[in-house]
């Protein structure tokens, strides 16, 4: 039972347009960004938290530094295991109830808060922001506040904010992205009080030491029930419940996150969260905010690997002055600086915009994580190369020579996840895409619709030509061409009307796309991706620029002026071969050149090399429902012990 019988593409499709989010009651800078449109007003002047709420995170964040500087990273990389103490020490300040409302017992911290926690706590060691932000990004907590009953927030709630780890339960050995073949069931008991368990599930981060789990699984539809992928609150310590393996990682070596099989687990009707079928919806609404975890963390990276460049370029002297200035050496200082700048400048403005609730975020949250992974990424790799053999070198081992310990090669293993967490790059790419495109779906009807037959198409395209007839006009000509437009910002105005004129550019060519391909778009996946990410930086550019503006106001802009304005700059080089990409790639060489490799044709090329892992395993396991055969690898973290 790896799976549920065969799925189409269609039906695996339809799955996931159910758990879309319809319609847009709220305005979304992003989306009009892809519509061409260029609301300046939805960011400017950049949002900031009230002052109370400046205040209260400032004083917890100071409370928070100084137990942090208690803390050891090396240890959690030496054992691969966060200590107990550790755990409880932050449960202590409460920080497993950052975002929990105070009537609950937590802090009600603000949601910039929240995202500047991350970024001092995996400071000390990424394991432990993917310990707090799997419990409250994605586990219990988020999905309670926003679709719990008052009795179920009452009732796991505070157990959360005590320090009560919370899980998240999707993925299946067989089941990533495409959530239409979930194999876990969840079948309602004859008398409906209560629902039994069945499945496995993979790669359940906390999983290993959660209280606490939010299990997705797929109830048989009924005369009396609505079925589909639902969601439930499960009692880890539930009996039915085994952990069976806890995985290890290239990174990320202190988290718990193993395999887990429930099998006839009995959960009460009442721990179910929303209806029936709506599992995936309430999953993808929790990821709105949930997804600005990541480029916190993100974030954070780029801060430390700019101290760790500066310093070392500025200390390491090659050919009679610093590395730092040798002209290849400096292109890197520079991109890690303004990339850092505009991280964090994307990350705040969309950490207010979730805490305002004023805008629909689901897209900026999405372009926050996908960008942001990517660019740490590229930092990371930057770092490596500026420290050269010292950065491929462990900090255990250039410790135990004398040197300080600087652990840059355990950064980039430690940032590669990200742009597999919550939705690869790829996947990202593609959900994004859609909501991007969204508008010209609606309008273009039976048009994308590949079964439609000629008659409807036809009655289609008359619809369509109605929006269009509106759309296209305002594509040809904007703010963007007059000199003097965005004066107000100065030096960085140039950098606005750019923003401005790529965003019709990229609407005109998102329709070009669309009048070309009409139903076949979806397959054009890399052309989509560039749509994506030309997106991504305009957003960036936005958020960086009107962040410098705001400091500028304030008296302490110069700073900001100048890595903004190195960011802009190198973001319109990226921008411009996207565009280029769009039309002019070997996209059709390499669907031919993979089909022909999947088909066996170049197996040739293989020949001089070993394969060490053939006779190992199957490529994926398989499983069975039933009870588990394995021991229970389950446990908690505990207080640690009072001296006598």
């Amino acid at each position: 039972m790896v799976a549920p019988a065969h799925v189409t593409e269609e039906q695996a499709r339809a799955v996931a347009e159910e758990a879309r989010e319809g319609g847009w009651e709220k305005p979304s800078f992003a989306k009009e960004l892809f519509l061409g449109r260029f609301p300046l007003d939805l960011v400017h002047p950049f949002p900031r938290p009230t002052a109370d709420d400046a205040d209260r995170s400032a004083r917890f964040l100071v409370k928070l530094r100084d137990y942090c500087a208690t803390l050891d990273g090396s240890v959690i990389e030496r054992d691969a295991k966060i200590p107990d103490d550790y755990v409880r020490g932050f449960a202590d300040l409460g920080c497993f109830g950052l975002k929990i409302p105070e009537e609950y017992g937590g802090l009600g911290l603000s949601q910039v808060a929240y995202n500047r926690v991350l970024m001092l706590v995996a400071s000390v060691h990424p394991s432990l922001g993917a310990l707090l932000s799997a419990h409250q990004s994605i586990g219990v907590p988020e999905p309670l506040k926003l679709a719990g009953t008052d009795e179920q927030k009452r009732e796991f709630l505070p157990r959360c904010a005590a320090g009560a780890i919370s899980a998240f339960l999707l993925t299946e050995p067989d089941v990533g992205s495409d959530p239409a073949r979930l194999a876990s069931t969840a079948v309602p008991t004859d008398n409906g009080s209560a629902y039994l368990l069945d499945g496995v599930k993979l790669w359940t981060t906390n999983g290993v030491v959660a209280e606490l789990l939010v299990v997705m699984a797929r109830v048989p539809k009924g005369a009396n029930n609505r079925g589909g992928i639902s969601a439930f609150v499960v009692e880890a310590d539930s009996p039915g419940i085994t952990v069976e393996r806890r995985n290890a990682f290239m990174g990320l070596r202190g988290i718990e996150n193993g395999v887990t099989r429930m099998h006839q687990v009995r959960v009460p009707a009442e721990n179910l969260i929303g209806r029936e079928g709506d599992g995936l919806k309430i999953a993808l609404t929790t990821l709105n905010a949930g997804r600005l975890a990541l480029p916190a963390m993100c974030g954070g990276a780029g801060k430390w690997a700019l101290k760790i460049a500066r310093e070392w370029s500025a200390e390491r002297v090659q050919w009679g002055r610093p590395v730092g200035e040798h002209g290849a050496v400096a292109s890197k200082l520079s991109f890690i600086a303004a990339t850092t700048y505009a991280l964090e400048a994307v990350l705040e403005l969309s950490g207010q915009m979730a805490d305002e609730g004023r805008n629909d975020i689901r897209i900026e949250a999405a372009l926050a994580k996908l960008w942001a992974s990517e660019m740490a990424c590229q930092i990371a790799d930057d770092l490596v190369q500026i420290r050269g053999g010292r950065g491929y070198e462990t900090a255990e081992s250039l410790a135990a020579r004398g040197e300080r310990a600087v652990p840059v090669e355990q950064l980039l293993r430690d940032l590669r996840i990200n742009r597999i967490f919550e939705g690869s790059s790829e996947i990202m790419r593609l959900l994004i895409a859609r909501e991007a495109v969204d508008a010209h779906l609606r309008a273009a009807g039976d048009l994308a619709d590949p079964k439609a037959d000629m008659q409807h198409k036809a009655k289609a395209a008359l619809g369509a030509s109605g929006f269009y007839a509106k759309w296209l006009p305002h594509l040809v000509s904007g703010k963007g061409q007059l000199p003097n437009s965005f004066g107000e910002f100065d030096s960085l105005a140039t950098h606005l009307r750019f923003v401005e004129r790529n965003a019709r550019k990229l609407a005109r060519s998102t329709f070009y796309g669309m009048a070309r391909w009409q139903a076949g778009m979806e397959k054009h996946q890399m052309f989509l991706g560039h749509v994506v990410d030309i997106g991504a930086e305009l957003f960036a550019m936005s958020a960086s620029v009107v962040r410098a503006q705001s400091e500028r106001d304030s008296g302490h802009g110069a700073s900001g002026v100048a890595l903004a304005d190195a960011f802009c700059r190198q973001a319109r080089l990226r921008i411009d071969r996207h565009f280029a990409a769009l039309w002019e790639n070997t996209d059709d060489v390499d669907h031919r050149v993979a089909g022909q490799v999947l088909g066996g044709e170049h197996t040739w090329l293989e020949d001089g090399v070993l394969d060490q892992s053939e006779g190992t395993g199957p490529w994926i396991a398989s499983w069975e429902p039933g009870p588990s055969t394995e021991e229970n690898l389950a446990r908690r973290f505990t207080a640690a012990p009072k001296e006598q």
